[in-house]
């Protein structure tokens, strides 16, 4: 089953998060878990919600306050999604590695930055550029 189905009405999603549904509005307003909404604007929750509810529950009771635990949850977020974005890098830059241009050749010039070059071209005497990495063919 997917966790991120909104199957849930907010009746059987409070139960399961052992919550009061009055709860769930509040923290829907405050954005804290938004559910989604089905026609009629009623509010569908899934899996993934309820467990943030719960997620949400136990800071609470651990004496942390709403806002505190909307910047944890917002937090943990931009981690995920910066790990997601690590790992769709790291699966890039393997490729690239695997298959390298051997055209190109990467140089520094006098401000530090990087230039890219022709394999067999030379860096402008005026940039005295140095090359710093060259891709094995």
């Amino acid at each position: 089953m997917d966790t991120s189905l909104p199957i849930y009405v907010i009746s059987v999603a409070a139960e399961l998060a052992d919550m009061h549904p009055q709860t769930l509005r509040q923290y829907d307003r405050l954005g804290l878990v938004i559910p989604s909404r089905a026609p009629g604007r009623a509010r569908r929750y899934s899996m993934r919600d309820v467990s943030t509810l719960r997620e949400v529950q136990r800071l609470s009771q651990e004496g942390v306050s709403l806002e505190g635990i909307r910047r944890i949850l917002e937090l943990e977020n931009q981690v995920a999604a910066l790990q997601s974005r690590v790992k769709e890098l790291s699966a890039e830059l393997v490729s690239r590695r695997s298959q390298p241009d051997p055209s190109r050749v990467f140089a520094a010039g006098l401000g530090g930055d990087v230039v890219t070059l022709a394999r067999g071209q030379r860096p402008r005497a005026r940039s005295q550029a140095v090359v710093i990495w060259q891709p094995r063919p």
